[in-house]
């Protein structure tokens, strides 16, 4: 046989289908695969206790859901509005966490805070959590005439997006020339001990905030329970500043003052069937300010 007529072994190509795979291998492959997809139940759970841990940092350290349960904060914060909170910002400076900025309350902040007198929630008392809006910081001196809010001598203008309507004849006098008509103790609005230490912080006819406390007023100037009624903010007391509504809902105004299974399942049931419908979408993701 010449070498012309010599027939040639054709060797297949890398990779195509011709190309025989040993049975070791492909058993080695597909153990590989099984190892790669399946999870043990440890692994499962210590997946699972990761995301809680790093949410419970979250919700403890950083940030925090807070849900506007009165309309004291109208237009700019509505009832139904679910708020996050950031919780750092006005915390004391750690060296374990540089990169935050942290700064003390200045005025005009909106914040959230522990309210410094208990309140009958339930038949029980306890501190209830409050949004509003920052007016007074110590040494400010603080009147309000005619409505207006009189700082340090000059006059400020009102809430950007601030509601107003008129109170009843008590407490529209009260609050639009506060303090030259003193609080009176009332149950559910102001505390006894506020209206007997309410004359030491007056002088000259202006309230004066004193050190390490704060004055605080809802934007719903004629429909707010707050420092007029209840007194200064300790500044331990103050929680953080919300930072964005990332949901609001149409929320009848006493709806968060309900209470009892039945009503908080009726209106999970609303929620459920009208949440395209009722969900105030332009309010989503809105900065608060």
């Amino acid at each position: 046989m010449t070498k012309k007529n010599t027939p040639k072994l054709r060797t297949p190509a890398s990779g195509t289908e011709d190309t025989p795979v040993p049975a070791e291998t492909e058993a080695k492959e597909t153990r590989m695969a099984e190892t790669r997809v399946e999870e043990t139940p440890y692994e499962a759970m210590a997946s699972i206790c990761s995301v809680l841990v790093v949410g419970l940092f979250i919700l403890t350290f950083l940030a925090q859901n807070y849900v506007i349960p009165s309309g004291s904060m109208e237009n700019t914060l509505l009832v139904g509005d679910h708020l996050v909170v950031d919780r750092i910002s006005f915390s004391p400076a750690a060296k374990w966490f540089p990169l935050v900025h942290y700064r003390e309350p200045k005025r005009g902040d909106i914040v959230v805070f522990v309210k410094p007198v208990q309140d009958e929630v339930e038949g029980r008392l306890e501190y209830l959590t409050l949004v509003k809006r920052l007016v007074g910081v110590p040494g400010d001196h603080i009147h309000l005439n005619n409505g207006v809010v009189i700082l340090n001598g000059v006059a400020q203008p009102p809430p950007p997006d601030g509601k107003d309507s008129p109170a009843n004849p008590y407490d529209q006098q009260f609050l639009d020339e506060f303090p030259s008509i003193p609080p009176e103790a009332r149950p559910g609005a102001t505390p006894e001990a506020w209206a007997v230490d309410f004359p030491t912080h007056v002088v000259n006819g202006d309230l004066v905030v004193p050190p390490g406390h704060y004055f605080m007023m809802g934007d719903h100037r004629h429909n707010s329970l707050d420092s007029h009624y209840w007194g200064f903010v300790p500044r331990e007391n103050i929680v953080g500043r919300p930072l964005f509504n990332y949901w609001s809902f149409e929320t009848p105004d006493e709806e968060y003052e309900q209470t009892g299974l039945g009503n908080n399942l009726a209106w999970m049931a609303h929620v459920a069937l009208h949440f395209f419908t009722e969900t105030r979408w332009s309010r989503t993701l809105h900065p608060v300010r």
